[in-house]
């Protein structure tokens, strides 16, 4: 299975891609952080994250989406922005049929560390050491987007019965 991982931010959003399944050792496929100057436009902005976007899920072709649920903070802007570029990210994935999932920042770190309050350092070295990196991924953004792919991919199994659950549900009422 294929997972593209994604850490939104309009400053600097992580996207990465990784591979893996039951018995078989996760690879990186890639990771990137795109960028966005402050100085331009909103609706340029978040054109130029959707082509982003675009761009990588075309070149690596996954199975399925991974993004970090928003949460809350106390810079109400930061929130914003945050939910703008994870809105992009859905929508794009979306269009393409490709199942979206948001994972919170503490189910991403229990899922690669075993443990939900883990710092960025314990997150960075785990990640390094799952997917075998000479050195840890930079920025912060790559190794945000690594992780939460790492948990997804994961947890996939377990989500992929959910969804056939709820969907035999719905089909019964």
């Amino acid at each position: 299975m294929r997972v593209v991982g994604v850490d939104p931010g309009l400053t600097r959003c992580g996207l990465a891609a990784v591979e893996g399944g039951p018995g078989r050792r996760a690879a990186l496929l890639g990771v990137t952080v795109v960028g966005t100057a402050a100085e331009l436009p909103l609706a340029d902005r978040l054109c130029a994250l959707e082509s982003a976007v675009s761009a990588w899920l075309d070149e690596h072709s996954p199975d399925e989406v991974a993004v970090e649920a928003v949460f809350s903070q106390h810079n109400t802007a930061s929130v914003v922005a945050t939910a703008q570029a994870a809105g992009v990210a859905t929508l794009v994935a979306g269009r393409r049929g490709l199942p979206v999932t948001t994972h919170s920042p503490t189910e991403v770190k229990a899922g690669v560390t075993g443990h939900g309050r883990a710092d960025k350092q314990q997150v960075s070295r785990m990640v390094t050491a799952i997917l075998g990196l000479a050195a840890p991924p930079r920025p912060v953004d790559a190794t945000d987007a690594l992780a939460l792919a790492l948990a997804h991919l994961w947890q996939a199994p377990v989500l992929a019965r959910r969804r056939t659950a709820q969907q035999a549900r719905v089909g019964f009422r």
